[in-house]
């Protein structure tokens, strides 16, 4: 894989688990990329609260197809081997906002954060941080 545009990148959405949560990719440029979800019951944990795991997916996702976006010279492709997130609240219905920013973006690894918020109200809801490991040819 190399460094992927907007169409290529939501050719590779349809598939897999962004596909079967639904998220969608908004706008893909290098060092930046915003995505939305529309909320349904499957993404809910059995209290009826927002599950955790739905936020995650959300921000990882974001951030990994941000990554590819932004791939150094000769890089094929990327592993997150760190993430961290923050939980700030929670959502019954309406749509996820999605927004990850390259905050560093060497050789041999990028950092991203991203902010997940409730795209009516513009309320955060989870903050969120990652390594991803820049993967080359023979790796």
């Amino acid at each position: 894989m190399a460094r992927l545009g907007l169409e290529e990148i939501r050719v590779i959405n349809r598939t897999g688990l962004p596909a079967l949560l639904g998220i969608e990719v908004v706008e893909a440029r290098e060092g930046f990329l915003l995505s939305r979800l529309e909320l349904n019951p499957s993404h809910l944990a059995p209290n009826g609260y927002l599950h955790g795991g739905t936020l995650v997916t959300l921000a990882d996702t974001s951030c990994g197809y941000g990554c590819v976006a932004s791939l150094p010279e000769g890089g094929t492709g990327f592993a997150t081997i760190e993430l961290k997130a923050n939980f700030l609240g929670t959502l019954l219905e309406g749509t996820l906002t999605c927004q990850a920013t390259l905050a560093h973006g060497g050789r041999t690894t990028q950092v991203w954060d991203a902010s997940i918020r409730d795209h009516d109200s513009g309320r955060p809801l989870a903050l969120f941080r990652c390594t991803q490991l820049i993967l080359y040819a023979g790796d």
